[in-house]
């Protein structure tokens, strides 16, 4: 079986089939077209420069499109890329179907589906809970399908719902310790928290900002689609329950410079706005880690401030070993 990206060692030359998931034209210093890829496969995500591209180079290899590169996988300022060498489309016969090189979450969509689905009963406010089970309702296939973000943590097939996911395990634990928190706040203000991607994104394949995700962003998106729930629902959008609701979405990046038109003011968006951090933060270390080299430090990670992380030559125990 051939062997995906990372799975080939700094300076290793090779010939792989990967998809195109995205292709953008820029401009060289001698004033020449070059074409900046991502491609990617089952194991992660590496960006490659094709120079000196022509006008049906630009049109044949767009995102979305599964080629045979050739080429070697290096380190540019500790930043994984490809070398490309030779460069064309998967023709007939051969690997050429997109799916097969799309990352997907660890749960089934189904899994997902069932686990959010036991949260929703532990939403005893009335409003709260339609409100939710609405929004919902009208993305769930969206919200299970799509990925957490383009490119920085769950930029996966499924990786928004398993987000919301791992962030309701955690939120169990802290209604455990701390039992002043609203369990009806919390979990609906995490199941609804990213639910704007649906909209802020194109989908999980070749994904990219959508023109409202570009001028409008996630977090006032679902922020209006809890007006639109509340129309439909005949539910006072002027209630407390439900401007609690609102606040803990619109807060949950903590700071307004992070993109929160404001900042935390109750428990329960103060929650939410760290363990989305957490979260998100320890996927973009396990996700650079999985392809770092044990004894050595990981690419450059641009949602960690460009911070490195050290994967230690110390193997992690197993149950059975400790």
């Amino acid at each position: 079986m051939a062997k995906k990206i990372y799975e080939h060692e700094i300076d290793d030359n090779f010939e792989i089939y990967v998809l195109i998931k995205s292709a953008d034209i820029r401009l060289a210093k001698n004033g020449k077209k070059f074409i900046a890829f991502t491609f990617q496969d089952r194991s992660g995500q590496i960006d490659g420069k094709y120079w000196d591209a022509k006008e049906e180079d630009i049109q044949q290899f767009q995102a979305g499109q599964v080629v045979a590169v050739t080429g070697k996988r290096e380190l540019y300022q500790n930043n994984p890329q490809l070398r490309i060498t030779k460069l064309r489309l998967a023709r007939e016969g051969e690997p050429n179907r997109p799916e097969l090189y799309m990352e997907r979450a660890p749960l089934k969509s189904e899994e997902m589906v069932e686990e959010v689905s036991q949260i929703l009963f532990e939403i005893t406010s009335a409003p709260i809970n339609r409100i939710v089970r609405h929004i919902l309702k009208k993305y769930q296939r969206e919200f299970f399908e799509y990925p957490a973000a383009k490119r920085h943590h769950h930029a996966i097939v499924g990786g928004l719902g398993f987000h919301t996911v791992s962030i309701l395990r955690m939120a169990k634990t802290v209604i455990q310790h701390y039992p002043s928190v609203n369990k009806s706040l919390l979990y609906g203000g995490v199941i609804l928290h990213d639910i704007g991607k649906t909209i802020e994104l194109s989908g999980s394949m070749s994904t990219e900002y959508t023109l409202k995700g570009n001028l409008i962003g996630h977090i006032v998106l679902i922020d209006e689609e809890i007006t639109k729930a509340c129309l439909a629902l005949n539910i006072d959008e002027d209630s407390e329950e439900v401007i609690l609701l609102k606040h803990t979405v619109l807060a949950h990046h903590g700071k307004q410079e992070f993109g929160s038109p404001v900042t935390p003011h109750r428990l329960e968006a103060e929650i939410i706005h760290h363990l989305d951090n957490l979260d998100a933060s320890i996927n973009m270390i396990d996700t650079a880690l999985l392809r770092t080299t044990p004894g050595t430090f990981s690419e450059r990670i641009f949602g960690l401030e460009n911070r490195t992380f050290y994967k230690p030559l110390f193997a992690q125990p197993t149950e059975e070993g400790q």
